[in-house]
């Protein structure tokens, strides 16, 4: 597999876990307003943590959901430098 392979499989995966990311956090709130079964926070947090930083966050924004929540409000962002910082390192020794 070459350079230019491994980097389109890793875009497709990263444009995969954060559109599921966005999903969850969508139906969760959506769960969340009926009463029912819900994702559970650890779920949520792992999906960002996974690589599914962006659409966690945007998923808080647009389903305003977990938005009141220190872990989601200040985790998902640092989460999200955390991953620019890993990204950014490793171009800079490739």
């Amino acid at each position: 597999m070459n350079s230019h392979q491994l980097l389109l499989l890793l875009l497709c995966y990263l444009a995969a876990i954060n559109a599921v990311a966005f999903i969850a956090y969508g139906i969760d709130k959506w769960k969340a307003k009926r009463g029912q079964w819900r994702i559970a926070e650890t779920t949520l947090l792992l999906l960002a943590a996974l690589g599914g930083s962006l659409g966690a966050w945007l998923g808080m924004k647009v389903w305003h959901h977990k938005t009141q929540h220190k872990k989601f409000r200040y985790g998902i962002p640092m989460i999200i430098i955390m991953q620019l910082a890993a990204a950014g390192y490793i171009c800079y020794i490739i």
